[in-house]
């Protein structure tokens, strides 16, 4: 029998409400953030997603509508105000890889500094309006954190940590996500900001029993099967 996975949430760093959500945790539930393992996820660029096509991994990615857009706008300053938080930029992304700032939090983790990059890469992004898939402003992290620049500035060229993150973006998609923040815990789910609290209770050992599995085809290489529909991602989370 396989070891049972502990509990984890996959975030992203271009996205506000896993940042909302990095903040809940950091600031009510440390210790669950502090247990529990994170994974990252992004939108793959051509290079990535070749090697997640030649493992037969379909991301569930779909374009998000000009009026969701809008809509996230507002939410995520609605959202910023209720946390108490009146600095905040909406960045502007022409053209962006996240593979920059994401492969980054890779050899980031490798010095075992993964959590301190993402509160940093959140922070320039979204307090100090800095774009993230600039080299530089890794580079700007990397120098803030004492880690090495040039390896985390140009993490998106190396093949070695590509391939390590095509992993964990097919990782991803075994695990079923679809947007972001995801939490898992066993065999049970929580997408969206407004599942943190559930997600802590069921860490905690407070929720309720999980529910049976359920046999289902692995939707990372079982795309095929499962109905195609427009963006329906909700308030909490990123679609």
């Amino acid at each position: 029998m396989a070891p049972k996975r502990p509990p984890r949430w996959y975030f992203s760093l271009r996205s506000p409400y896993s940042w909302f959500a990095y903040r809940d945790l950091t600031s009510d539930h440390p210790d669950v953030l502090e247990a529990i393992d994170w994974l990252p996820f992004w939108e793959p660029d051509e290079w990535t997603a070749k090697l997640l096509a030649q493992e037969g991994v379909t991301l569930p990615i779909v374009a998000m509508s000009r009026a969701k857009n809008f809509y996230i706008l507002q939410d995520t300053r609605r959202l910023a105000t209720d946390r108490g938080l009146d600095r905040i930029s909406w960045p502007i992304d022409r053209d962006p890889c996240w593979e920059v700032a994401h492969l980054a939090w890779i050899a980031a983790e490798d010095e075992g500094r993964g959590k301190d990059f993402v509160a940093a890469a959140y922070r320039a992004r979204w307090q100090d309006g800095k774009n993230i898939s600039e080299p530089a402003v890794i580079a700007e992290i990397a120098t803030e954190l004492g880690l090495d620049a040039q390896r985390l500035s140009t993490a998106a060229d190396d093949a070695e940590l590509r391939g390590r993150g095509a992993e964990l973006l097919a990782e991803s998609a075994h695990d079923g996500l679809f947007g972001v923040p995801f939490f898992i815990n066993g065999r049970d789910k929580y997408w969206g900001l407004d599942r943190v609290e559930p997600f802590v209770r069921a860490v905690r050992g407070a929720e309720r029993p999980a529910a049976p599995a359920v046999g289902a085809p692995d939707p990372a290489t079982h795309a095929d099967l499962l109905p195609v529909g427009g963006d329906q991602g909700h308030a909490g989370g990123c679609g």
